[in-house]
């Protein structure tokens, strides 16, 4: 079962910064991410969000592969992959995987300007390496599934060296 963490930064590109320390983490096996996504809200109050996992292009992708596939056996390749392509796009485009699109636009739009939202769906962690590296960096959970034991854990390694006035 995956868990949700939702933490919110009061930098518009600290959620991105943070996230690419994970990406660290899950090149090292360290963390298995099922799905990722960052929020910034502008000083005008423009929303943008940023996933990870773009289904449209892997199911056009995938759509394509299939119907060439299938295109070779009816001796028309190029109209399969035509096909192929467009059905794969629209069904990974109309497929929500991971974090639900309408839970992190909701909790966005109660962001405050020039601020970030990182929400990450994580499968597996190795918890003292990951709070390790997530020691200092700010920020405060927002939603969690965590348990109470572990959301206090985090939190307080979100907020380390922050109290201090370390950056890392």
């Amino acid at each position: 079962m995956s868990t949700l963490v939702v933490v919110g930064y009061d930098e518009p590109f600290k959620a991105e910064e943070v996230l690419l320390k994970l990406r660290k983490l899950q090149r090292e096996y360290l963390l298995d991410l099922e799905d990722a996504a960052v929020a910034i809200k502008d000083e005008r109050g423009k929303i943008k969000l940023h996933q990870t996992l773009n289904l449209t292009a892997a199911g056009a992708v995938s759509g394509g592969f299939w119907g060439s596939l299938i295109g070779l056996i009816f001796l028309n390749p190029l109209l399969g992959f035509a096909v192929g392509a467009a059905t794969g796009a629209i069904s990974g485009a109309l497929t929500d995987l991971g974090i639900n699109d309408d839970f992190m636009k909701e909790l966005a739009a109660t962001m405050t300007p020039n601020s970030s939202t990182l929400f990450v769906l994580v499968r597996k962690s190795t918890p003292d390496k990951v709070l390790d590296e997530l020691t200092g960096t700010g920020g405060r959970i927002l939603k969690t599934s965590l348990s109470h034991e572990d959301e206090a854990k985090l939190q307080a390694a979100l907020s380390a060296g922050a109290r201090e006035g370390v950056k890392i």
